[in-house]
């Protein structure tokens, strides 16, 4: 594993980390300052200070005593400075059963050579529709599954 890579699995981890202990500031220090972060409900937040903070707000209702779960897909590097990484993850109280949602992460490095969560979308999996799309059209079934 290049240094690059091993760099970008500490910040997934270390937003993983923020997450666990309910930390928004923390969470949201993992993000450039113009970042967006498109939840899998279809919200949009925009900007390192605002993904902190309304994460806090979820940290203190909604998401409480939450984990984020995740496992790394693919990281694609495109030069020295940019990586899209694919995760599979799940947000709950107790480990899950399965990581049913897919994130994309789009990484940059910054002046100061850390890397920080430029953009993230985070879409749930659907199975069901999935296996129906391909049973009813076979060609829409990614090559390598």
């Amino acid at each position: 594993m290049n240094t690059a890579t091993a760099e970008i699995r500490a910040l997934l981890d270390q937003a993983c980390q923020a997450w666990n202990r309910g930390d928004g500031a923390a969470y949201g220090a993992c993000f450039t300052d113009d970042a967006t972060d498109v939840t899998f409900v279809g919200t949009l937040y925009t900007g390192a200070h605002e993904i902190g903070r309304a994460h806090q707000a979820l940290f203190e209702s909604f998401l409480k005593g939450t984990r984020l779960h995740m496992e790394i897909v693919d990281i694609r590097h495109y030069g020295p400075d940019t990586a899209v990484v694919v995760a599979r993850g799940e947000v709950a109280k107790k480990t899950p059963a399965k990581l049913g949602k897919l994130a994309t992460y789009t990484l940059v490095r910054a002046t100061d050579g850390r890397w920080l969560i430029a953009a993230v979308q985070k879409t749930k999996h659907k199975p069901l529709a999935e296996a129906v799309s391909f049973r009813l059209q076979p060609a829409t079934q990614p090559a390598t599954r």
